[in-house]
């Protein structure tokens, strides 16, 4: 018990110190996921040893962690986004990457793995990580953008017919037997969901009660949640179903209870899921990666990423040309999304360990898969960040004026680094200005800004000084006098 104590203790500091270590890259450019992923390989077993994952009570810390993170996952996906238009044409061309998948791991003769480890190896190769990418997209302000509406669309189905593919062809189950139990399974889940309405009557004071309750110190509506959860995770564990599948119905129902949301309950389950039990199974889940192995084995590492991207990526990218919703969207639009659908870890984690728990995949080849998932979520946020910033800078433009003469490299190259700083000094007021989160790296600049300024004789002004003065939330004292004075009296918000 000791050592798990010990253990746990060294996860959440690794869990604290990721988001500023996060934040030190401007704009944040990658996600905090790696760092803890990366960190738990590190000082995992395989590595320092110092998080040593072989006692019952983290497994069981992981589990929950994996169910919070796709409940979430479920939650966030609106029925809507994959019945939609976009949606049946993102399911259309989920079946497309599948079939390509299988097809591939066939034709070409892919020895490495065969049976359960070749059909999991299939599915890996058409995950997305939209649970990962939801918060991206908010960070980046993407979610109402066409780039955004298509990465939900794709991603969402990338995040669930993977997890449906899961439970019927990994199972050891024939698949008219596995249909049935899937059958029964999402029955109950279909009753659960329209209790509200059957029970509209009858269970009229007990919602009322929830409701009033909902902000003492009871949580009734968060311990229905966890209850709902851990209810479908056993259900799904006793028709020997993943548990992965468990989790994302609880979040479908979840979001049938409220389909507008609920910010406050929102908050809740995020100060619990994101608090703790998620980066906890990230920092856990990286501890049983041995990188050393993964890094030995350089051909199955860049394989792996090289099928995702022609699989995943490629069927996205032609779906979205064909697609008369996504046709108009710009060359740099389709590449963002299609790259962003690409992005391919918790999945692959959870695959991963249903293969080698059945005996059918080596620990070595599933550190390897991981770490490429991992780096995914590692290198294409960095590489949409870049397109983006270089969208308006046209270099063929550039390159043609060179050649004619007209203008030397030298002053274009000056030209084209002004008009980027002036763009991301613009960026970094107008966060300040609305009293948004920015990053170490950001206020850092800001600071030499400022600095230059002053060098200069140039008095900066009273709004510059505040900004300069903002705290590490990243909100300057005008604004937070006036959150101040627009929130309610009494006990807050």
């Amino acid at each position: 018990m000791i050592s798990q104590l010990v253990s746990l203790s060294v996860i959440m500091l690794v869990a604290s110190l990721a988001p500023f270590v996060a934040s030190l890259i401007p704009g944040r450019a990658i996600p905090e996921v790696v760092f803890l992923v990366f960190a738990g390989a590190l000082l995992g077993p395989s590595g320092a040893n110092i998080i040593r994952t072989s006692g019952g009570a983290l497994s069981l810390v992981s589990e929950l962690g994996m169910a919070f993170l796709f409940l979430m996952a479920g939650y966030e996906i609106k029925p809507s986004e994959i019945v939609g238009t976009i949606g049946k044409h993102a399911s259309l061309c989920w079946l497309a990457s599948l079939a390509a998948a299988i097809g591939l791991v066939t034709l070409t003769g892919f020895s490495r793995f065969t049976g359960m480890a070749g059909v999991a190896f299939a599915i890996m190769l058409t995950t997305t990580a939209y649970g990962t990418l939801a918060p991206i997209m908010r960070d980046r302000n993407l979610t109402d953008t066409r780039v955004g509406r298509a990465v939900t669309a794709y991603g969402a189905t990338g995040e669930v017919l993977p997890v449906i593919a899961m439970s019927l062809l990994l199972s050891t189950r024939s698949i008219l037997l596995t249909l049935i139990v899937l059958g029964l399974f999402f029955f109950v889940c279909i009753r659960i969901a329209r209790l509200s309405r059957s029970t509209a009557k009858a269970g009229e004071k007990f919602r009322h009660f929830i409701a009033s309750s909902a902000g003492s110190r009871t949580y009734t509506d968060v311990r229905l949640v966890v209850l709902l959860l851990v209810f479908l995770l056993a259900l799904a564990a006793m028709f020997d179903l993943d548990t992965v599948l468990g989790a994302f119905a609880a979040g479908f129902v979840l979001r049938v209870f409220f389909p507008d949301g609920n910010p406050g309950l929102e908050e809740k389950l995020n100060a619990i899921g994101n608090g703790f039990l998620i980066p906890a199974f990230f920092v856990i889940s990286g501890a049983g990666i041995d990188l050393l192995a993964a890094f030995q084995d350089p051909w199955l590492l860049l394989l792996f990423i090289g099928m995702l991207i022609a699989v995943r990526g490629g069927s996205v990218a032609i779906s979205l040309k064909v697609n008369p919703e996504t046709r108009t969207m710009s060359g740099n639009e389709r590449f963002v999304t299609s790259a962003y659908c690409v992005m391919a870890l918790p999945l692959v984690v959870a695959i991963t360990q249903v293969v080698v728990d059945a005996g059918e995949m080596s620990s070595s080849d599933a550190s390897v898969l991981v770490t490429a998932g991992a780096i995914t979520v590692l290198v294409i946020p960095v590489v949409t960040s870049l397109v983006r910033i270089a969208e308006p800078i046209h270099p063929v433009l550039d390159v043609s004026e060179i050649a004619h003469g007209r203008e030397s490299f030298e002053h274009i190259a000056e030209r084209r680094h002004s008009e980027v700083e002036a763009a991301r000094r613009e960026f970094i007021r107008e966060r300040m200005r609305r009293g948004r989160d920015f990053s170490s790296g950001e206020y850092l600049a800001r600071l030499d800004e400022l600095h230059g300024k002053m060098e200069q004789g140039a008095p900066s002004s009273d709004d510059e000084a505040s900004s300069a003065g903002a705290d590490a939330s990243g909100a300057s004292p005008e604004a937070k006098a006036d959150h101040r004075a627009d929130a309610p009296s009494g006990d807050g918000e």
